[in-house]
């Protein structure tokens, strides 16, 4: 039973029983009922937002895990964000060490093991000042 269909039970019942306006009591009972009423007929109404608002967030939920469905499946996260890294050889101590696309672009480096600092030619790919490599078909100290 709802509290609208309690309210609309009480209001009956004070019916029949006879309960008039022209005592005290009454009048006090009548008042109380109307304001069950009201508050009855408000609840009603919250309960009716509620279970509307339900609906939708429901619905934009099943929406949001279809995009997230279609997304997230399409995308490799190992393939999209594996960053690459480069081999290089000091030429003054001879030790291997890897570096970043984003260190090679800054130009150059100190070597981790003796601190050489090493500069990278990014035009030909060559790590020796005086390459005259093939690849490029240039020499370095141009």
């Amino acid at each position: 039973m709802t509290v609208t269909e309690k309210v609309a039970y009480l209001k009956g019942l004070a019916e029949g029983l006879g309960v008039e306006d022209t005592t005290k009591e009454g009048k006090l009972l009548k008042a109380v009922i109307d304001v069950l009423d009201d508050l009855a007929m408000s609840v009603e109404d919250l309960e009716d937002y509620t279970a509307e608002l339900t609906e939708q967030v429901d619905a934009i939920d099943e929406d949001l895990d279809t995009l997230e469905n279609d997304f997230y499946d399409d995308y490799d996260e190992d393939e999209d964000f594996e960053e690459e890294y480069y081999d290089i050889t000091c030429p003054n101590c001879g030790d291997d060490f890897s570096v970043d696309e984003e260190t090679l672009l800054e130009g150059g480096i100190e070597c981790p093991s003796c601190g050489e600092h090493l500069e990278f030619d990014l035009e030909c790919g060559c790590e020796d000042d005086e390459c005259g490599c093939e690849d490029c078909g240039h020499s370095h100290d141009e």
